[in-house]
């Protein structure tokens, strides 16, 4: 097979799909009393108690349409092509049928390649023996075809509009543990550096001051330990760490600099609380870049909002971000799902071993709440 087909057929099953859902079991419900419906209606019906049983009797194949599309196909199309061996060659079709286009769009959805390649051969046959058998006619068995393949189409666009998704948010993902990195390489630099000062200054005054040279060791030490624990930190929670161009990490106290108001938009209120001083490097900025992402999100999409409020207070334990705003909506609330900076905070959040929520006040706004561990991710 030449490469296309090849990559086709050798296509897997795109990851988690959605569960049996209480709509699923709703649609089949409703399809049983449709056709029985149809059966007792329709004058033109032959074979009307088969036509029924047939169509009453494929409505469970939908329930597991996602999970094993092909044989649900398989055995839709299979009991429809035999079914006339039962009606003297007539059709034993209802108009309820149309919902075996389902079938046909979960297979192209949730299938894999070979399944839709087998499953589309099973079509192509199921047409050309109901015109070989004379069930239909040749301009019936051309708008079945359009009809299906619309079907066909809906499903392909679905899926690679799925998976173009899950590659953005790798890639947001990745941009965050690039950036955390970064940060965590700012912060090891930091430590090394003044091991390296305080060392040379050991070395300096040991002929005359041998206490001063064992106070050296004894900084160079806690700031090993240290550093250790951030390069823990850094193993720990990222795949790949190739800094590049390393920019200057931000720092806790930097938020005051969000204070105030722009050129335009809401003003921006920051308070910070508890003890901060002593908050590791990775922590503090990663609470900046927090904070200074949702402060952008509200700018951006906080519809009339006249302030934005920042508070930020640590404890033994956890240091907790909230950042919320009075506007009318944002982005969230339109769309329904989360945008790629949220996803990103919540991963960044995620890496250091804490929790990143967000979602619209009980009156009128948007907040979103971080925490994380005062230590960053636990060791």
């Amino acid at each position: 097979m030449h490469g296309p087909i090849r990559s086709v057929w050798n296509e897997e099953r795109p990851p988690d799909p959605p569960l049996r859902v209480w709509r699923d079991w709703v649609l089949v419900a409703s399809l049983v009393p449709i056709a029985v419906l149809e059966g007792a209606l329709r004058p033109d019906l032959p074979w009307r108690a088969v036509s029924v049983l047939l169509t009453v009797g494929l409505v469970p194949t939908l329930l597991w349409r996602r999970s094993r599309p092909l044989l649900m196909l398989a055995i839709a199309f299979g009991a429809t092509n035999l079914a006339p061996l039962l009606t003297g060659g007539h059709s034993a079709e209802t108009y309820t049928l149309v919902y075996l286009l389902l079938l046909v769009y979960a297979l192209f959805r949730w299938g894999s390649g070979r399944e839709a390649v087998i499953g589309l051969a099973i079509m192509l046959t199921s047409i050309c023996l109901a015109i070989l058998s004379g069930r239909i006619v040749l301009a019936d068995a051309i708008a079945a075809c359009a009809v299906m393949f619309s079907a066909i189409a809906l499903g392909v666009a679905f899926r690679y509009r799925a998976r173009a998704r899950m590659r953005e948010l790798d890639q947001v993902k990745l941009l965050e543990r690039e950036q955390l990195a970064r940060d965590l390489h700012d912060t090891v630099a930091h430590h090394v550096s003044a091991m390296a000062i305080r060392a040379q200054a050991g070395i300096a005054t040991s002929a005359k001051r041998p206490d001063a040279a064992i106070e050296a060791l004894r900084v160079i030490e806690a700031e090993a330990a240290r550093a250790l624990d951030e390069m823990r930190a850094m193993v720990r929670v990222l795949r790949h760490n190739e800094p590049a161009d390393l920019a200057p990490g931000r720092h806790i106290r930097d938020l005051e600099q969000l204070a105030g108001r722009g050129t335009s938009g809401p003003a921006v209120d920051v308070e910070l609380s508890g003890d901060l001083d002593d908050l590791p490097p990775s922590v503090g900025a990663a609470i900046y870049r927090l904070a200074q992402e949702s402060v952008t999100n509200a700018r951006r999409h906080a519809r009339r909002a006249t302030r934005i409020e920042v508070r930020v207070a640590a404890d033994d334990t956890s240091v907790h971000l909230s950042v919320s705003d009075d506007g009318d909506s944002s982005l969230m609330r339109q769309t329904g799902s989360p945008g790629y900076g949220l996803i990103g905070m919540i991963e960044r959040a995620g890496l250091l071993g804490g929790t990143c929520v967000a979602g619209p006040n009980p009156d009128r706004g948007w907040t979103v709440t971080a925490v994380l561990p005062r230590a960053g991710a636990a060791t």
